[in-house]
């Protein structure tokens, strides 16, 4: 079900390369760091799907007020993936968290889960890099918004930080 998923974020997101690639990559982190924190298979569905969509909000915002500003993706996007997820026949538990997750991706306060976190770590980690933080910046998010000792140790990998 979760490749189904990908692949219909593909065509949501059909001619638009670098937002593929973006839940291409957050899913990819997503799943390393759920893997290496041993997380259960369920928070794991959770997350992998959460990674896939925690960006579909970007359309609506869009088209409805020009900007994709986070808040506005939170606003827009839960509605988008509940009708999808529901269309690929997940489970009503599944897509409520996801559908939390998607409207909260951009909050960085009061993280609730193990999912929640480990998602906000991978979308920073691959936002990081497409925009080309600064030291300054890589190091704020480290101290601010990484938790899981698998997400500090990639943050430190990919940016070679001593923090």
């Amino acid at each position: 079900m979760l490749n189904a998923l990908c692949m219909e974020m593909m065509r949501y997101y059909s001619g638009d390369p670098g937002r593929i690639q973006h839940f291409v990559k957050v899913h990819a982190f997503a799943k390393l760091i759920g893997e290496l924190e041993h997380i259960g298979a369920e928070t794991m569905e959770i997350l992998e799907a959460a990674a896939y969509v925690h960006d579909i909000g970007i359309k609506p915002a869009e088209e409805k007020f020009g900007s994709c500003a986070g808040p506005l993706q939170e606003q827009e996007g839960p509605a988008v993936a509940e009708e999808m997820l529901q269309r690929l026949c997940f489970e009503k538990q599944l897509i409520e968290r996801v559908c939390y997750l998607v409207g909260h991706h951009h909050t960085y306060t009061q993280i609730d889960g193990m999912d929640y976190q480990i998602l906000v770590e991978a979308d920073f980690l691959v936002n990081l890099h497409e925009g080309s933080a600064d030291k300054a910046a890589v190091e704020s998010a480290f101290k601010t918004i990484f938790r899981t000792e698998s997400g500090k140790r990639i943050c430190r990998e990919m940016f070679v930080t001593q923090f």
